[in-house]
This record gives C-alpha cells, sequence and structure tokens, in this order.
C-alpha cells in the first residue's frame, strides 16, 4: 500500500537515479573543450572543422528528442536510459579509435543518440513525479548534467597530458557508460494514479494536457522556441570554445594562487564553471518555482548577457577569466530546468516528452552557431567580436521574457480554459473542494481497473480522508491482483 510518504521517498528516489545518469553523460559535453586542442595538433585540422564534430553531437542529441519522448511513453524510461548509457559508453571507444573527421563524425552521431536517451527520459521522468515543484525536480537533473564533469575535468586533463586523448576517451567512456547502465536499473515512471496531479500553489498552471500538433499551433511555443536559440548559444558557445578562448586571451598556461597551492587558470575555470553551471538548474528552478519563469529568466538571462560583456572586456587577466566565466555559467544553465518547466506549465504533463523535447531541438539550431563562432573570430581577429554578439542576445532575451512572454502566458491560459473548459491552477492552493474531486476522479479510475467501467461511479467517499483512504485500499487491491 502506497502511502503519501512512501510515494514522496519513491520519487526522490527517482531523481537520485536520474542525477547519478546525468553526471556520468554530461562529460561527452563538457569535457569536449579539452579534447579540441589536442585533436587540432595531431590531425592537423582547422579549429572550426573540428568543432563540427561537436555541432554533430549536438544535433543528434537535439533533433531526436521528440522521438525519443514518444519512446519513452512507449517502452518505459528504463529501457530507454539501459540504451542511452550503452550508446554513450560506445560513443567514448569510438571517438578513442577514430583517425578521419568522418569517423569522429559517425562517432559524434552515436553519442549524441545516447546521450539524448539519457538526457530526455531523466528531464521527463522528473516533470511527471513532481507536478508540484517542477522548477526544483527538473534543476536537480539538469543540474547534475552540467556540473558532473566538475569531478572528472581535472582527471581527464591530466590523463590527456600523460597518456594522450585516446587513452582518456577510452578509458573513461568504459567507466561513465557502465554507471549509466548500472543506475537505469532503477529508474521508473510514476504508476497511474501513484501521484496526485497537484498544482503548485503560486503558478498558473494549465489542468489540460496539449498533445505535440495543439501545442505547436500556439504562439507561446515559438516564442520559447526563440528565446532558447537566443539563450543557448553563448553557453553552448563558451562550453565548446572555452579552451581556445583561454589560449586567444593568454590565460591558458597561466596558474593562480589558492594560497597553499597554485593551480591551472584553464584547469580551474572549468571546475568552477561546471559547479556553477550544475548550481545554477536547480537554484534558479527553485526560484522560478516562488517568483514565476519570466521574472526568473528576466534576472538570469541579463546577468548573463552582462556576465559575457565583462568576459570579452577584462578577460584577459587570468582572476578575471576565471570569474568572469564563472558567472556566465552561473547564469547560463538555468535555461534548461526553466523551458522545461514553463512547457509543462502552459502546455501539461501528460506528453511533456515531445513537447518539451521539440523545444529542446532549439539547442540543436544553436549548435549551428558554434562552427561560426570559431569563423567570426578568424575573420576579426579576437573572440571579444563573438562574445559582443552572443550578449546582445541574451539581453533580447531578457527583454523579451517580460514584454512578450510574460503577457503571452497570461493570454494562453485565457484561451486554454475557453476552448477546452479545464481552466489553470491560480495562484493559490487549490480548493478543498477541488481537491476531493480530483481524488474522487483518481478512485474512479483505480476501481475501473479492478471491476470494470460498471464501478466507476460507485463512491462512497464524501471527504478528502475519506477518499484518501479509499484510494489506498484499490492501490493495495491491484498490488495483489
Amino acid at each position: 500500500m502506497d502511502t503519501a510518504q512512501s510515494v514522496d521517498n519513491r520519487r526522490w528516489l527517482q531523481i537520485a537515479f536520474g542525477v547519478i545518469c546525468m553526471v556520468a553523460a554530461a562529460n561527452i559535453q563538457y569535457a569536449w573543450t579539452l579534447f579540441v586542442p589536442e585533436i587540432q595538433k595531431t590531425f592537423k585540422w582547422s579549429e572550426a572543422s573540428v568543432q563540427v564534430i561537436f555541432t554533430v553531437f549536438v544535433l543528434l542529441q537535439t533533433w531526436l528528442t521528440p522521438i525519443e519522448g514518444y519512446l519513452i511513453d512507449k517502452y518505459g524510461p528504463r529501457r530507454i536510459v539501459l540504451f542511452g548509457g550503452f550508446l554513450t559508453g560506445l560513443a567514448w571507444v569510438l571517438y578513442s579509435y577514430a583517425t578521419t573527421l568522418t569517423m569522429f563524425y559517425g562517432a559524434a552521431a552515436v553519442a549524441g543518440i545516447g546521450v539524448g536517451c539519457v538526457y530526455a527520459t531523466s528531464v521527463n521522468n522528473a516533470i511527471k513525479w513532481f507536478p508540484d515543484r517542477r522548477g526544483l525536480a527538473v534543476g536537480l537533473i539538469a543540474g547534475a548534467y552540467g556540473a558532473g564533469s566538475a569531478a572528472t575535468i581535472i582527471p581527464i586533463s591530466r590523463m590527456i597530458e600523460s597518456s594522450g586523448f585516446q587513452a582518456a576517451f577510452f578509458w573513461f567512456g568504459i567507466l561513465q557508460g557502465a554507471v549509466i547502465l548500472v543506475a537505469a536499473l532503477g529508474v521508473k515512471a510514476p504508476a497511474p494514479g501513484q501521484v496526485l496531479p497537484q498544482a503548485s500553489s503560486s503558478l498558473q498552471q494549465t489542468r489540460y494536457d496539449y498533445t505535440l500538433p495543439q501545442a505547436a499551433r500556439t504562439p507561446v511555443f515559438y516564442v520559447m522556441f526563440a528565446m532558447f536559440i537566443l539563450t543557448v548559444t553563448g553557453g553552448l558557445m563558451a562550453t565548446a570554445q572555452l579552451k581556445p578562448m583561454a589560449i586567444s586571451f593568454g590565460v591558458s598556461k597561466q596558474e593562480v594562487s589558492l594560497g597553499f597551492f597554485a593551480i591551472n587558470a584553464l584547469n580551474f575555470a572549468l571546475l568552477l564553471d561546471r559547479i556553477l553551471n550544475g548550481f545554477s538548474r536547480p537554484f534558479f528552478g527553485f526560484i522560478s518555482d516562488k517568483i514565476g519563469r519570466e521574472k526568473t529568466m528576466f534576472l538570469a538571462f541579463t546577468i548573463e548577457g552582462l556576465g559575457i560583456l565583462a568576459l570579452a572586456k577584462f578577460g584577459t587577466t587570468p582572476w578575471a577569466f576565471i570569474l568572469l566565466s564563472g558567472l556566465v555559467f552561473l547564469a547560463w544553465g538555468e535555461v534548461y530546468s526553466l523551458f522545461s518547466a514553463t512547457a509543462a506549465d502552459a502546455f501539461g504533463a501528460k506528453n511533456i516528452g515531445s513537447i518539451y523535447g521539440t523545444l529542446y531541438t532549439a539547442k540543436g539550431f544553436a549548435a549551428l552557431l558554434v562552427p561560426v563562432a570559431s569563423l567570426i573570430k578568424d575573420w576579426s581577429g579576437t573572440w571579444s567580436t563573438v562574445l559582443y554578439i552572443v550578449a546582445c542576445m541574451d539581453i533580447l532575451a531578457a527583454i523579451s521574457a517580460m514584454l512578450i512572454l510574460r503577457p503571452m502566458m497570461k493570454r494562453h491560459h485565457e484561451r486554454t480554459a475557453e476552448i477546452y473548459g479545464t481552466g489553470v491552477a491560480a495562484s493559490a492552493a487549490p480548493s478543498k473542494d477541488l481537491l476531493l474531486a480530483q481524488l474522487q476522479s483518481e478512485a474512479a479510475g483505480l476501481r475501473t481497473q479492478i471491476y470494470g467501467p460498471a464501478s466507476a461511479s460507485q463512491s462512497g467517499a464524501a471527504t478528502i480522508e475519506a477518499a484518501r483512504a479509499e484510494i489506498a485500499k484499490l492501490r493495495g487491491r491491484l498490488a495483489r491482483g
């Protein structure tokens, strides 16, 4: 029999499994910048052509997420994460044997599919287990992806220096793939009726579950898509190009003192960036649960834009490079918690796998600009030009959050209530009558599963407590078969 406490324990356990999977999948994106100069030096390829490898990875990771969302609903999250974990480990091994750009591109495609399966499933599962705390739950999952490389970024760097980048690809691929496979065994979706569809008490959230075609016919879908591209470009470019930027700014070989010991400025920047990138996702997700998604977007996107401008101006000294790149990642990572939570608020959680998966393809379009950034840098002779451009994109997104998205979301919820007659969760706790109606509806669904359709209306639950007791008994009956 499931009690409220046991369900709460189970959903936090699912967050833990998702965090482990995301940590193990993160390095294939966030450690990539360490491999770029080594691949260039070994094969004498241009920086732009090497960064196409990264672009292929991101394109496959993002553009297949609508299909992955469908497969998650069809086959369950465990199978998809197992498949993704196998491909993620395999991709690292393929990278270790690659000697041509074509081989690297092929390995990147495998990596994109594998990490996409792990990422999409983990985020999807968090949204379904936590309808009442979406920002925080998705932030913890996405934060694990952002900060996951913090513990391994220095070991990978040292292995590249001591044994070569091929060895680092091979051994870390085996390790991280195995971790995902083991953690995936504990992943599962909530059973029907296991998690009460309880809305947030401080946000407007639709009570109607949109399908992907329905969501794609709304203006708010395309505004979020455009804002996603604007904001994700800067951080994605920094993720792939941080080491080349450090080399250009003259700080990659310099060391900074931490009192008792000195550390390479680039390695320290990479470590700090990953930690702040991971911290930002649950932090801003939690803030958005309290003050609203659009206000949080405005705050974070503005900080990111100003941070990028400062990095372009002052990033030529080691400490400035470390601190300002950290600020950029702090204000960038939250895009993955804010947009997924906003999508669920606007379109419901039932089909969020395919809906947010389609929105997430915006990251793929942004990835197309990563090689372009290298070309702009070569044309202008400085990374500052690139940084000024992406800073303007962030500030434009910040303004759009308040002046376009916020009023549009209000109209969207009003239109949803008008067309589908379901209304939204207002900025207040659900009434007792509404909560009782939700519980009675859940009980009716369970009775139908056990006794058949004729039993759906036979309810003696006249109070919230009685309805909860009835649901507990019905779940016990289902568990016993």
